[in-house]
């Protein structure tokens, strides 16, 4: 039986000659969902490196130096830039460097994870010198030394990234901050080498320790186990629970009397007495003298004289070699105190 022959084709787009159109337009339907960029968070909880005594191995791990000053957080926004400490408060106007540094950034949105420093001769971090250039504990002065190592961007051009792997994160931080910049903002660089051997360096060199980040991670806060911390020299924050008087010591401080968390309590770890300055000793002196009380907030055997026992509110950040048999600090040195608004952990027992 013979086929019925074809309609010739039409054209793809109906008559050839006729202009090209697209179809009208639908009115919104307002019940279906926009897709909007993603709002901005007012603060992030920041993701917190949990203590290993020696580097991770495999492919996945990341490795940086550790940096020795404060946490905080860049929001850059169209009405303006915040800096944000890593307890939430604001401290945009005592970085007036990175601040300037934050405004040149090509960028109209972003949120900035880094840390705070000063450098020494050395070009190595050093926490005294970024608590001198603020003024000390409870300082109200600006550091135009300070700049910031950044290490992570949580939010970029509108859009949360921290639900982003970490490898994806960084590829965005290194297109916005350069390696090798010289501005107030500077990229936290990420070494090639095996984790032993830049660990080995870095003690070498007289760094604090390195950072290891598991590529594949995302960005949530606390110590979860995304980020490593290994340390050459131990430094922790411990509370200054008294202090002994001694008229042949700056300030008449001969010692500080330290302790650490356990159970939920404090106890009692030792004392230090190096690393003071001679103003640092004098502004400590007077802090400690309005908190003075009757009582320690901890157990005490020990055998010193002139012991005045101030309340536990003053965080001192110590670094010491090692422990005693008897869960004492060996080798301890002042470092500094802690802002209250940097929120440093106190060192837990376990």
């Amino acid at each position: 039986m013979t086929k019925p022959p074809r309609k010739p084709p039409q054209p793809l787009l109906g008559d050839a000659e006729a202009p090209i159109r697209s179809r009208p337009r639908k009115k919104r339907d307002p019940a279906q969902p926009q897709l909007t960029l993603d709002p901005m968070p007012a603060r992030i909880d920041p993701c917190l490196a949990l203590l290993k005594p020696k580097p991770p191995k495999g492919r996945q791990w990341a490795f940086e130096v550790k940096w020795d000053g404060y946490r905080l957080a860049v929001h850059i926004e169209p009405k303006g830039v915040r800096i944000l400490t890593r307890g939430g408060h604001d401290w945009t106007a005592r970085f007036p460097a990175i601040l300037a540094a934050a405004k040149r950034l090509p960028v109209s949105t972003a949120i900035l994870d880094g840390e705070a420093v000063v450098f020494d001769e050395q070009g190595r971090s050093d926490f005294g010198r970024l608590q001198q250039s603020l003024g000390g504990r409870g300082g109200n002065r600006s550091s135009r030394q300070a700049v910031m190592m950044a290490f992570d961007i949580l939010y970029f051009d509108g859009h949360d990234l921290m639900e982003t792997e970490f490898t994806a994160r960084r590829h965005l931080l290194e297109g916005l901050v350069p390696a090798g910049g010289e501005e107030a903002i500077r990229l936290s660089e990420e070494i090639e080498a095996d984790g032993d051997t830049l660990f080995r360096i870095a003690c070498e060199h007289g760094l604090e320790g390195i950072i290891a980040k598991d590529r594949n991670s995302t960005y949530r806060g606390g110590r979860g186990g995304e980020w490593l911390k290994i340390k050459c020299i131990q430094s922790d924050g411990f509370v200054i629970v008294g202090y002994q008087r001694s008229s042949s010591a700056f300030g008449n401080i001969g010692a500080l009397l330290l302790a650490a968390r356990k159970a939920g309590q404090l106890v009692y770890v030792g004392s230090v007495g190096t690393g003071f300055k001679a103003d640092e000793a004098m502004k400590l002196r007077a802090m400690m003298v309005k908190r003075k009380v009757s009582a320690p907030a901890v157990r005490y055997t020990g055998r010193r004289k002139n012991l005045i026992w101030i309340k536990p509110k003053l965080v001192a950040e110590i670094e010491y070699r090692a422990w005693t048999h008897d869960g004492k600090l060996r080798h301890a040195s002042f470092k500094g105190l802690r802002e209250e608004q940097d929120e440093a952990a106190v060192y837990e027992i376990e």
